[in-house]
């Protein structure tokens, strides 16, 4: 399936976005908060993808980034919130700004977030506390060694493994600034150096 379209920007509101792409239009639903990071009609875009193929129909979901997109993902895993959910859910809340209140457990502000219930706030605090960051961890920062997005997919796969989202971008920053002083590391290929990466953190997080 594919990952993400490049195309024309044809068409843009709060929550859709219509992508030409070599003649193909493509109709996108797209978080309402997402409008202002797509560029205007008639300049070009790279959206971030996820198709979902029911028997009833098809829709295209479009993110500005792959991070949005892995929000989007964790939302889903949470019962009772489908794909229009988890679009209302973004457009209300910051990234970041749900990421705080799941962390602090704050389910009155959760429940105050546009599509959530009480139910589904209680739900979406066992599934995805721990799970979210999208900002610096603080010891990485202190340390002078930021979060590295190219290495988002390797975040991903380490908490999808139960660690804690926060855990991890620490591990994983603090590693990548001193493996890439490594000769063994830097004459790898993006894929080795993920891989390298990967099990290197999976030792530091073990201990």
């Amino acid at each position: 399936m594919f990952n993400s379209l490049t195309g024309t920007v044809t068409e843009k509101s709060s929550q859709r976005l219509c992508l030409d792409t070599h003649g193909i239009e493509w109709e996108i639903s797209v978080p309402e908060s997402a409008d202002g990071t797509f560029p205007a009609i008639g300049e070009k875009a790279k959206v971030y993808t996820w198709l979902q193929h029911t028997e009833a129909a098809m829709a295209l979901y479009g993110f500005a980034d792959a991070e949005s997109r892995s929000l989007f993902f964790e939302l889903l895993k949470v019962d009772g919130v489908g794909p229009k959910a988890a679009l209302k859910i973004m457009g209300s809340v910051s990234p970041a700004e749900l990421s705080a209140i799941l962390d602090k457990e704050d389910l009155s502000a959760l429940q105050k977030v546009p599509g959530v219930g009480k139910k589904t706030a209680a739900k979406m605090l066992l599934q995805l506390k721990g799970k979210l960051s999208f900002a610096p961890a603080p010891a990485a920062k202190s340390e002078g060694a930021a979060f590295p997005a190219q290495y988002q997919d390797v975040a991903t796969g380490l908490v999808s493994m139960g660690y804690d989202r926060k855990l991890v971008e620490q591990a994983l920053a603090t590693l990548a600034k001193s493996l890439s002083k490594a000769p063994a590391f830097s004459s790898l290929d993006a894929k080795g150096q993920e891989d390298m990466l990967f099990r290197s953190a999976l030792v530091e997080l073990a201990q």
